[in-house]
């Protein structure tokens, strides 16, 4: 009987450790957030697609060309 008064006090104790934090947390009123997706973001120019898209292609280009320049000196 005490074995099992023992293993009842562990296992009490273990599920308390792990949900203790789950309660301190729902106490918590959490962060006010405001997204605001109209802003102006004149000064940001990475925001851009564009700008993605040509740096994207700018990248390609030279990948392939010092790929190719690779694969033409070794013959």
């Amino acid at each position: 009987m005490k074995t099992v008064t023992i293993a009842a006090t562990r296992l009490l104790v273990v599920i308390l450790t792990f949900l203790a934090p789950v309660a301190l947390l729902a106490q918590d009123g959490g962060a006010k957030v405001d997204v605001d997706i109209h802003k102006d973001s004149s000064g940001t120019w990475y925001t851009n697609p564009v700008v993605w898209i040509i740096g994207a292609a700018v990248f390609i280009l030279l990948l392939v060309a010092l790929l190719r320049g690779n694969n033409s000196s070794r013959s």
